[in-house]
Parts: structure tokens; sequence; C-alpha cells
């Protein structure tokens, strides 16, 4: 057992499976309490089972850790809500929070129901929301915490997952709101956009060339958790998206303007017409590329690299 986040007590959701599972374990390794969230149904969405959380907290115990299991929705306000109070009851503070719990509806956006948008949106961004916002009333309290949102490199965009896309580019927002919000209560928050190799991984239609397991996403989680999570200057690290895919780690650039230019007068349609696109111009979309790439590849019955 280590001692990266000895005396703390962190919260993980979707812990019963993937890169959840493995955060909790890695997180009791090295000295956490850990309340492991994990309502217990799969990608699709069939019925909870509680023994998905159960299982991984008897893992931890069995290894000489401590945790409790909590196999509450979070997509729901009291849900997210008792995964805090848990902490709270069990071990009488909170120190970070991962929310890692996702679920899939893959469809084209001409044929997406609200069914299968809601649901994702539900999951990923507001069981963010849920559990950030019960744990950040108490680390404001404490003057002291970690949030850490789970986004994806998707947060670009998708052909086929506009749900999930638009949950966890809202989910990078609420990281950076959360951020400047906590900051002068000593509360950091951050997001993880993870490539390994896990049952959502296991569908995507190419071959990826940086991917690595959930124990290397577990390090950098674990790593954002403790006290050493400080950068150069000292300060500590919050409002950052970090990817991790296996032997790589990246960092995704704030939003920025790219170009700015102005008019003489009021805009009208003509003038944007003759100004905007040599003096402004596009930022180009990588995947646009990417798209075109696998549609060739696909003509050639290969399947690509990305």
């Amino acid at each position: 057992m280590g001692n990266f986040l000895a005396g703390k007590v962190v919260a993980v959701t979707g812990a019963g499976r993937g890169i959840g599972r493995a955060v909790a374990l890695a997180a009791a390794a090295e000295g956490a309490k850990v309340v492991v969230n994990d309502y217990g149904v799969g990608m699709e969405g069939n019925e909870p089972t509680s023994e998905i959380a159960e299982s991984v907290v008897k893992e931890i115990i069995a290894a000489g850790g401590e945790a409790v299991a909590v196999a509450d929705d979070i997509s729901t306000m009291a849900g997210g809500q008792r995964i805090v109070d848990t902490a709270l009851a069990q071990y009488g503070r909170i120190d970070g929070v991962v929310c890692v719990a996702g679920i899939l509806r893959e469809r084209m956006l001409f044929n997406m129901s609200e069914e299968e948008w809601d649901p994702v949106v539900a999951t990923h961004l507001k069981g963010t929301f849920t559990v950030f916002r019960a744990a950040s009333a108490v680390m404001r309290r404490q003057g002291t915490g970690t949030l850490i949102g789970f986004t994806s490199g998707n947060h670009q965009g998708s052909v086929a997952q506009a749900n999930y896309s638009a949950a966890k580019g809202g989910i990078i927002s609420l990281v950076r709101s959360a951020a400047l919000g906590l900051a002068k209560y000593g509360v950091t928050s951050n997001a993880v956009a993870p490539v390994a190799r896990t049952r959502m991984s296991a569908n995507v239609p190419m071959e990826l060339k940086e991917i690595g397991e959930p124990e290397d996403v577990a390090a950098l989680v674990i790593y954002l958790l403790s006290d050493k999570a400080v950068a150069v200057g000292g300060e500590r690290i919050t409002g950052q998206v970090y990817t991790i895919a296996g032997p790589k780690i990246a960092v995704w650039a704030q939003p920025r303007e790219l170009r700015a230019g102005y008019a003489e007068g009021s805009w009208t349609p003509e003038k944007i017409a003759d100004f905007l696109p040599g003096t402004i111009g596009t930022d180009p979309m990588p995947m646009l590329a990417q798209l075109e790439a696998m549609a060739k590849a696909a003509a050639a019955k290969d399947r690509p690299n990305a």
C-alpha cells in the first residue's frame, strides 16, 4: 500500500468496472478511504444491481483498505447527495470526487430520439453536476478538496454520438466553472480524457495507435487527487483537461479567440461576406480530415488508424 492519498476520503462513480474500478482500487491502495458508487447498469442501460459496487468494496477490504458501496443513480440530485452523505457518515469528510460513470446510446443525429439523448446527458453531465454540487458545498466549508470530471476526445464532435459528445463538452465547461468559482475556497477542479481499453473503447470503429489500460488513467487521477498536484509556479493545478493514452499525457488548450477583426460602422451580411473569409477565416477541424481518411480506408476495405 502507498501513501499518496493517506488520510483522504475519495468517492468514485462508475467504480464497478473499467476505469472507475481501477481508480477506486488505486485510491485505496494509496491510503484513501473510498466510497464506491456504481448503479450497476450496463452500457446499454439494463436493470441496475448493487452487487457491482459491493464486489469492488470486497476487493478493497481484502487488500487491507477501507471502502463502502453506494449503488445510487447519480443522474438524480438525491443520488449525488447520498454519495457525499455516505462519505461524511462513514468517514467524516470528503476530499475528492471522481465522476467516471457513463453510458452510450449510439445513433446518427437525424435519427436520435429523446430516449437516446436524455439518459446519456443525464448520466454523464448531470451525474457529474449532482456529485460536484453536493461535494463542493462540503469542500467549501473544509477549505480543501478536489473535483475530477471525466470527458473524452469526442468533445470535439462525433459522427454517431452527438449525445455523448455534447455531454462530454459540457463536463469540460462544468469543470472550468467549478475551478473558477471554487478557487478562493481552496478547491480544485480538473478533467481527464482517457484513452484506455474498456467496454466502451472496444466499440471504436478504428485502430487506436495511442491507447493504454485503466490503470494508466488511475495513476493520473491519483496524482490529481493528491497534494502533489502543483504546477511549476507553486499554484495548485486546476481548470485543466488532461488526456492520458498509455505512455502519453497531454494537456488541452484553454478556449480562446483565434483571430478577430473590426468593421467600420455596423456589420451587414455583405460586409461580412467580403471580410470574414480572408481576414478571420476558419479553424480547421482535424476530425473532418480523420473522417475523410476513414472513408478512404473503408472504401479500400481497410481499418484505419487514429
